[in-house]
């Protein structure tokens, strides 16, 4: 019987290990367009997980192009099936924010860039099998994924992810908590584009002659954000519009750029008709749509909600109210969830300021959420 005091007990012992490797993982640099960097540090962590984990059973690197690479370790365990540790290493954070926001231990509280989300979730992750070896307790077979592009729409790494998760019996996302609690639910992401011409004229002298696509335009952006139900969780943001050439010219060309959030499939399928069924309202204008879903929706379902069952019950063993959340960003998970495969996520740091310069995490916070899962593996196992 798996006792997970006693691993909180074994995690809090190390607490200066994971704080060590917590800061030399965070002060590597790694913003999501800066392919040197994404090397260096993806090399780093290579040789950091052979030193606290060994040589794994399998190693697959997949070139991301421009942008970060992709690598799939896999590790023993019970079981024909592996769960799947999914992490990024990539940050929103340019060069340089270090100097700005350097690492710091001030009592509870961690900074430095990247922290947050989610460089602190692989130190538990990895520590958490350490605990686990440590104990002598049965694990799961584990595949751990490191993408170098989630911050960016996970464009290279998401038929990665896709391939690697299908065999998975579950999968455990090391994003950050939101408040502490697991996220059993996210929306699905749309990011779309509607592009309008008309015919220029000189606004003055022939105004009859010409055909705004601003105004095109600005019809779609009624239209779209008509759109919006936040009863069913449906969100439509045309976040950039860009147009014209002079005040006193008709425009000839206008644009406008949309993001779009979705808690069910069937909003998926309302909103790709309302695009479908977008139409000039000058014969003479032309619209024109492009982009489409970046993320599918990570719904909650009855296997998911087992499995956080079972993590809220280990959490309370733990002396820890784990509640679950559904919320409105996205992230690798969604990808594993459509495929029909249990997946918890927010397993990383408890803490704030995911994207902003006031990104922390509770020192407590990482040890209790290390033990958590190292006690929720061996309970898959």
């Amino acid at each position: 019987m798996t006792d997970p005091k006693a691993l909180l007990d074994w995690v809090t012992e190390h607490r200066e290990d994971l704080l060590s490797d917590l800061r030399t993982y965070v002060e590597l640099e790694s913003p999501s367009g800066d392919k040197e960097s994404l090397n260096t540090t993806l090399a780093w962590l290579g040789s950091w997980l052979e030193e606290r984990l060994g040589e794994p059973e399998r190693v697959s690197r997949v070139d991301g192009g421009v942008h970060g690479d992709i690598e799939v370790r896999d590790y023993p365990g019970t079981g024909d099936r592996p769960v799947l540790l999914l992490c990024h290493y990539d940050t929103v954070w340019p060069l340089g924010t270090l100097a700005e926001i350097p690492f710091r231990i001030d009592g509870d509280r961690g900074t430095g860039p990247g922290i947050f989300d989610m460089k602190s979730g692989l130190v538990h992750a990895v520590w958490a099998l350490k605990a686990l070896d440590a104990a002598g307790l049965p694990r799961p077979r584990i595949r751990l994924l490191l993408n170098g592009d989630e911050e960016i729409g996970s464009l290279a790494s998401r038929p990665v992810i896709e391939a690697e998760a299908r065999d998975a019996a579950a999968a455990l996302v090391f994003e950050a908590s939101a408040d502490g609690a697991i996220k059993t639910a996210r929306k699905g992401v749309g990011i779309f584009r509607v592009d309008a011409t008309g015919v220029e004229a000189h606004a003055g002298l022939d105004p009859e002659k010409g055909c705004s696509a601003i105004d095109e335009i600005a019809r779609v952006v009624l239209t779209l954000h008509g759109l919006t139900d936040l009863s069913r969780g449906t969100s439509v943001n045309v976040g950039i519009i860009e147009g014209g050439t002079g005040t006193n010219v008709a425009a000839g060309r206008a644009s406008a750029r949309i993001d779009v959030r979705v808690a069910s499939q069937e909003e998926v399928g309302r909103i790709d008709r309302a695009f479908a069924e977008l139409r000039p309202h000058d014969p003479r204008a032309t619209l024109t749509v492009s982009g489409g879903w970046n993320r599918p929706v990570m719904e909650r379902t009855p296997t998911t909600v087992a499995l956080y069952e079972r993590a809220r019950d280990i959490a309370a063993e733990l002396g820890i109210q784990l509640d679950e959340i559904s919320v409105g960003g996205a992230s690798d998970g969604n990808f594993v969830a459509a495929l029909g495969i249990p997946v918890l996520d927010g397993f990383g740091a408890v803490g704030d300021g995911a994207h902003a310069r006031h990104e922390h995490i509770s020192v407590r916070g990482m040890l209790e959420r290390t033990a958590l899962a190292a006690a929720t593996l061996t309970a898959l196992a």
